[in-house]
C-alpha cells in the first residue's frame, strides 16, 4: 500500500490543523534532529563489535 498525492495532501491538512501554522517549523526541525540521531545511532550500531568496547586509557 502506497499514499497517493490526495493522502498526503489530507494528512498535511490534519497535520496543519493539529498543530497550527507557527509551530509546524519546530517539529519539522525536532523531526529532521530525532532522524538524525536516528541514522547515526544505526550507523554506530553496525560498527565492528572491537571498535565499540576498546577500553579509552
Amino acid at each position: 500500500m502506497s499514499l497517493g498525492a490526495p493522502e498526503l495532501i489530507i494528512i498535511l491538512v490534519i497535520v496543519l490543523v493539529l498543530f497550527g501554522s507557527t509551530r509546524l517549523p519546530k517539529l519539522a526541525r525536532s523531526l529532521g534532529a530525532a532522524s538524525k540521531e536516528f541514522r547515526e545511532g544505526v550507523a554506530e550500531g553496525h560498527k565492528e563489535p572491537d571498535e565499540k568496547e576498546k577500553p579509552s586509557a
